[in-house]
């Protein structure tokens, strides 16, 4: 009973396998989640986009209250680039769930280093660009 129908139950197994302090990427189109993830759990949900998928997470999932931060957004590497709009949304879901200011956004070469060593990553078929999020599980 109410688990989000978008969550397999290949996607419901690494997310109870997974840890306090284990970290998943939901990833965009065009993150190269195959090659990050190749010493690690990919798992593909074509079809639907970073949004839902957060929103299914995040209703069984718990975020790491022991850190500041527990969400992780790509940041664009252009200099003065426009802050995509898609991350609004992104803080809407989140603070549905958790408090909003658990979000920060790092570069994008960190954020590609935490990504290779995440438990999880989970491929989209988002078109939005920079729409990558990094999360930290917390305690049940």
């Amino acid at each position: 009973k109410n688990i989000p129908p978008l969550l397999s139950p290949e996607l419901l197994k690494a997310l109870s396998e997974m840890g306090h302090g284990d970290r998943l990427v939901i990833a965009d189109g065009n993150f190269p989640a195959a090659s990050k993830g190749a010493n690690h759990l990919v798992i593909r949900c074509d079809g639907h986009g970073v949004p839902e998928i957060l929103e299914a997470v995040l209703a069984v999932y718990p975020l790491d209250s022991f850190v500041e931060k527990s969400a992780f957004l790509m940041q664009v590497p252009e200099p003065g680039a426009k802050r995509p709009e898609i991350w609004a949304r992104y803080e809407d879901i989140v603070g549905k769930y958790e408090k909003k200011e658990c979000i920060t956004s790092i570069p994008k070469p960190e954020f590609m280093a935490e990504a290779e060593k995440a438990y999880l990553i989970i491929a989209s078929s988002e078109k939005a660009l920079y729409a990558n999020i990094m999360l930290q599980k917390g305690c049940i």
